[in-house]
């Protein structure tokens, strides 16, 4: 017995396919800071691993990324160019070194290539919209945004795959660097998964002048990053 996939089962397995850990746009290359808190001593076990990857999920990630994500997704489910342009210029932006900067913009164009083999359109200005600035290059946010308003997948179930994306990347990158076992790479994710809701929850409540993601010691880690003599990580 064959039956044809109904909208909302095909959403479904766009969402898994988005949310894919073979998605080929080179997330594995990063680590966000994570490399060289592990070279600093301050990551060093699974439970510091979980305690520096649930501190960013709550801080930088519930504060700053995910309200912005929830922007885009509208921006891009209403067809608005120019909001989708200022709100992914304000993420990146923000972005307190270069490293964590040039990942965000090769991850949105990787991203964003893999959109075009997919069909996945892009926002284009109508004559009504105000020219303003010229668009920056792609965050992986708001390439994952305009995917999953384009398969007309919601704003909390999309913001919520994206926040368990980072989060399984994150905890894939703790087992290659602290080292971890592949157990304690599981245990990481589900209690990730599980803080994701409430993170979610509480971005979707945020104002624009609420938006806020200062993180002084992941930034000083990151620029540290830059001149670490041994890595396996580019950020």
């Amino acid at each position: 017995m064959t039956a044809d996939a109904t909208p909302d089962r095909l959403r479904w397995l766009r969402l898994l396919q988005l949310a894919s850990p073979a998605l080929p746009i080179g997330a594995f290359a990063y680590s966000q800071g994570l490399e060289p808190a592990v070279a600093a001593g301050l990551v060093r076990d699974e439970a510091s691993a979980a305690a520096w990857i649930l501190g960013v999920l709550r801080g930088p990630l519930a504060g700053q990324d995910l309200p912005i994500f929830v922007r885009l997704h509208a921006a891009h489910a209403a067809g608005d160019v120019t909001a989708a342009e200022r709100w992914n210029a304000f993420l990146l932006a923000s972005r307190p070194t270069l490293e964590l900067q040039t990942e965000d913009r090769h991850l949105g164009t990787a991203l964003g290539r893999v959109l075009a083999t997919l069909d996945v359109p892009e926002l284009a200005r109508t004559s009504g919209q105000s020219a303003g600035t010229a668009p920056s290059v792609p965050t992986l946010a708001s390439q994952f945004a305009r995917a999953a308003a384009a398969f007309g997948i919601d704003a909390r179930t999309a913001a919520e795959t994206f926040a368990f994306t980072w989060a399984e990347a994150q905890a894939s990158a703790a087992v290659r660097l602290v080292p971890l076992g592949q157990s304690a790479g599981v245990r990481i994710v589900a209690r990730a998964a599980a803080a994701i809701p409430a993170a979610v929850a509480a971005a979707l409540t945020l104002a624009d002048d609420d938006i806020a993601g200062a993180a002084p010691g992941l930034a000083l880690l990151s620029a540290a990053h830059e001149t670490q003599y041994s890595r396996l990580f580019r950020s």
